[in-house]
């Protein structure tokens, strides 16, 4: 593998609530590129500017729920990892999420730390094995190409 400094995951994290997203920014911006956004709508602003590794989503929230926050940016932007946070256990949300959302992992608040972190790293294993099957298949399907390409030359001569 390439020698390169090692880049830091980029974690979108979507909540109506202020001292929440300065709660998680404070927390985790050492070990994380932390983007913040307190809308939905700011949250789909900053993923039309931004590769973001993981998205993370209070389920609660004024204009959209995050399942429908989730739901809507899966056609254009399929390959974060979903995470979904919320204060309240509500069964049918978990539902939505898995169903609806593609959510990798429900988590409650309050968030624990360590937990949390330890989620993050999981997600973005999952999210970087994902990146490496798609980089092996687009190698697997040129050499394919080339060896069809090949096999005609050698018919034709």
């Amino acid at each position: 593998m390439e020698n390169q400094p090692e880049e830091k995951i980029k974690i979108l994290y979507v909540d109506d609530e202020e001292n929440n997203l300065q709660a998680f920014k404070a927390t985790f911006r050492r070990d994380y590129k932390i983007f913040l956004a307190i809308s939905a709508k700011e949250g789909e602003e900053i993923l039309s500017k931004e590769d973001i590794d993981i998205i993370i989503t209070d389920q609660r929230m004024p204009e959209k729920t995050g399942v429908e926050f989730l739901e809507s940016i899966i056609p254009v932007h399929p390959k974060p990892i979903r995470l979904l946070l919320t204060g309240y256990t509500d069964i049918q949300a978990v539902i939505d999420a898995i169903n609806k959302g593609q959510v990798y992992h429900y988590l409650t608040k309050p968030w624990e730390e360590d937990y949390l972190r330890t989620v993050i790293k999981n997600a973005f294993e999952v999210y970087s094995l994902r990146r490496e099957n798609e980089r092996l298949t687009e190698a697997l399907l040129k050499a394919n190409e080339q060896l069809e390409f090949l096999l005609r030359q050698n018919l034709l001569s």
